[in-house]
């Protein structure tokens, strides 16, 4: 058994260090490992949350593994969620098209559907955008459009190693920990980054995490409802990685009475997803063209407002969150999603090879 397994299914729970995952990685590599150490490390971690020094060395140890990424771009954010909660329409992405239209530079992560019925991915392939595949091409369209979804590149191979090693089991019985740091694991050149974390139980943990790293603002956003993203009807807390205290964003009060106001099983019921039957396409346009129910609408603004505040383009809660429903309100956000479906990411690679 790797001495990785013995430390973290052992009864003291070892600290590994990160000569200790490389170790595992170089093995995992050249399918030098036994039959069922994969499962055994997966269901361990996706049982119990590591350390945080543990965990830091495992991203540290992937981190001096990958090619070196571009150097950080000035007023870029990603806005990405660990999963799990309940099940909601794309807010992430909606608010990135939002926060795009109103200036904000976006280069967003995602994957495709993990607890979720529609993941990132899969809502940009109904939708025709294509991820790109390559830094180059993901700066060559946020260049043009002001909005990159870069594709799986942007994560460890290593990943994809252990989703393989695992067969014919599916990553997605086991492979909780992935979803949860996967925030933590795309190497996007973001100077910000919105994380939302559906289970208050990894923020102990996650907090730390974030504490250690220095090249990006990263807000770490929960809430009682165990949305992974901000939701306008309830209390937010916004844990930063600046040595700041937490922002406390206050529940927004409708406009109009029985506008939008639930905040349990009523609130979640205006965030759902495309019911049974419904286009998925069809109900995130309505959504981004403010003709979603009045919470949804209030809901992406909010976390379009917040990526406006990280990146530095507004300093404002309020004014960003004007600018965040001008963009949806005015048709600017979603034209943008209809200038991205006209102009597919394959005519930008084709370009951008050309050059």
């Amino acid at each position: 058994m790797h001495e990785v397994l013995r430390a973290l299914i052992g009864r003291d729970r070892a600290v590994v260090d990160q000569e200790m995952w490389g170790s595992f990685w170089d093995q995992l590599r050249d399918g030098a490992l036994r039959s069922g150490e994969t499962v055994a490390l997966l269901s361990s971690l996706s049982t119990r949350m590591p350390d945080r020094d543990t965990l830091v060395a495992m991203l540290r140890s992937l981190d001096e593994r990958r090619p070196a990424v571009p150097a950080r771009l000035d007023g870029t954010a990603n806005i990405v969620g660990t999963g799990g909660g309940p099940a909601t329409f794309n807010i992430s992405t909606a608010a990135a098209f939002v926060a795009a239209a109103l200036g904000v530079r976006i280069v967003k992560t995602g994957s495709r559907a993990y607890t979720s019925t529609c993941g990132s991915h899969d809502l940009l392939d109904s939708l025709g955008i294509r991820t790109t595949a390559s830094y180059e091409q993901t700066d060559d369209l946020l260049e043009r459009f002001g909005i990159a979804f870069p594709g799986n590149f942007v994560y460890p191979r290593e990943v994809a190693l252990l989703a393989r090693s695992i067969v014919p089991m599916d990553l997605r019985m086991i492979g909780g920990f992935v979803n949860s740091v996967g925030p933590f694991l795309a190497a996007v050149p973001v100077s910000a980054q919105l994380v939302g974390v559906s289970d208050h139980a990894l923020l102990p943990v996650l907090g730390p995490v974030a504490a250690t790293v220095a090249d990006r603002r990263i807000w770490l956003c929960s809430n009682e409802l165990g949305v992974d993203e901000l939701v306008s009807s309830v209390d937010n807390v916004v844990l930063t990685n600046d040595g700041t205290d937490a922002i406390r964003l206050r529940a927004e009060a409708p406009k109009a009475p029985g506008s939008g106001t639930g905040t349990g099983t009523d609130a979640i019921a205006e965030l759902r997803p495309a019911a049974a039957g419904e286009d998925v396409v069809d109900h995130f346009l309505a959504v981004l063209s403010g003709a979603g129910t009045p919470l949804a609408t209030r809901t992406v603004r909010l976390n379009a407002a917040a990526l406006a505040v990280a990146s530095g383009l507004i300093d404002g809660w309020p004014e960003a969150i004007r600018a965040a429903d001008d963009a949806l309100r005015s048709g600017a956000a979603r034209a943008l999603v209809d200038r991205l479906r006209a102009h597919p990411a394959r005519s930008v690679i084709t370009t951008a090879r050309a050059r």
